[in-house]
């Protein structure tokens, strides 16, 4: 799509992947291009996000992959539809980057890195003439609509055709991404959901004992089970981490938006865990009672014949008592549902992501804010989420082309008003 008009100008506000694909879009429609970041460069989270293995989409089935967005799937399968996971790395492959899928189905760079290609991606939209501008922090919006900035030289204002806003959460608050947003765009009448912690840990009352001799110990080949506030019960085989204030990892990470709902609605929230989840009840029936006719201890035979020892077996002794062990059905089925219960949500700062922010009801087909006309909106400040596993970022793109795409249908429709 061309702009009937080039002398009109748009400004990108927060320069991570939903800002930058905008920016791109734009750009590639003649459009000239004001980028905006309130760090010292562009993409800090984009990068500590590769620190691990930059992970940029999946593999799956696109119907699954799809249906990973909940309830927010009707909102987003259209822009999906724009971007998918496929076009995705047809894209990067575009930006000279190889990919290649991981055995989990996950889609990394072939250099695993974020930093080669976030290089090669500015250096494209610096030949497109984007213009660029790091250290303006976003300060809302001056008396005549103009956008104001946080500037090392002071506050400046800027009064373009038409935003893009795309500011991320309020996750990794140092890297840019801090929730300061929601008043200003509350102010201006968009409606925005109360930003909550998603991808992140939870809080349990550990004893003093699991807390001192266990916080950081990776609990693997565990399945963990969770019943909704909906009833639906969903089962998942994983790792995941002991923290010294609760549980994390990627198993915790793939349930936090139905633990956060149980929590909201409940004020506490259990799931149980299978310690053993290659094994059938029965099983591990017959291997715990053999303890009886064993002249080990039971620490010792529980690590060699069933493979429980250290974090699981004090997992074990958190539920529990020392009479409750010698009660064979009890210890089985402590053991193949563990109950954990959480109490709360690590805190925003902590997590991967965010949950809540501008709400789909609150814009339009082109992601324009309906109370805004002119400033669209795309990326992690909007009101979805996902689970880690490339899910996060292709949504972001795709939301930033989107948004971008969007600019231009009101440039051209305004042009021939």
């Amino acid at each position: 799509m061309k702009l009937n008009n080039s002398s009109k100008t748009v400004a990108v506000v927060g320069g991570g992947p939903a800002g930058l694909m905008a920016a791109e879009v734009l750009s590639d429609a003649g459009v000239q291009v004001d980028l905006f970041d309130a760090m010292p460069s562009f993409g800090r989270k984009f990068l500590l996000a590769g620190i691990g293995g930059l992970n940029i989409t999946h593999s799956e089935d696109y119907s699954k992959f799809c249906s990973r967005y909940a309830d927010k799937q009707p909102h987003l399968q259209t822009t999906l539809d724009l971007f998918t996971p496929e076009q995705l790395c047809a894209w990067v492959h575009g930006l000279g980057i190889e990919t290649f899928v991981g055995t989990s189905g996950r889609v990394f760079p072939k250099e695993m890195k974020a930093a080669p290609m976030l290089r090669a991606w500015l250096h494209r939209l610096r030949g497109k003439g984007v213009r660029m501008h790091v250290r303006h922090r976003w300060q809302g919006w001056g008396v005549q609509g103009q956008l104001q900035f946080k500037t090392p030289g002071g506050l400046i204002e800027h009064l373009p055709t038409a935003t893009v806003l795309a500011l991320g959460g309020a996750s990794w608050p140092k890297l840019g991404s801090d929730g300061a947003l929601v008043p200003w765009l509350r102010g201006a009448g968009v409606e925005v959901a109360d930003l909550e912690s998603a991808n992140c840990g939870f809080e349990v009352n550990w004893s003093d004992y699991l807390r001192e001799k266990f916080a950081g110990a990776p609990l693997k080949s565990v399945a963990l089970k969770f019943t909704s506030v909906q009833g639906h019960v969903v089962e998942r085989q994983g790792e995941m981490v002991i923290g010294r204030h609760g549980v994390e990892g990627s198993l915790v990470y793939a349930f936090s938006r139905e633990i956060r709902q149980c929590l909201n609605a409940q004020g506490s929230a259990t799931f149980l865990l299978d310690l053993l989840p290659g094994r059938s009840a029965d099983r591990v029936r017959s291997e715990v009672a053999g303890w009886a006719r064993s002249s080990q201890s039971m620490s010792s035979y529980f690590k060699s014949k069933l493979g429980i020892a250290g974090v699981k077996l004090a997992l074990l002794h958190e539920v529990l008592g020392k009479d409750d062990f010698r009660n064979i059905d009890q210890v089985v089925a402590t053991i193949k549902e563990l109950p954990i219960t959480v109490h709360a949500a690590r805190p925003i700062d902590e997590a991967i992501s965010t949950a809540g922010g501008v709400r789909f009801e609150g814009m339009d087909s082109n992601y324009m804010l309906s109370n805004k006309p002119g400033t669209f909106a795309a990326g992690e400040m909007l009101d979805w989420e996902a689970p880690t596993g490339g899910y996060l970022l292709t949504a972001c793109f795709a939301t930033g082309m989107a948004a971008g795409q969007g600019v231009l249908r009101w440039l051209n429709d305004s042009s021939t008003d």
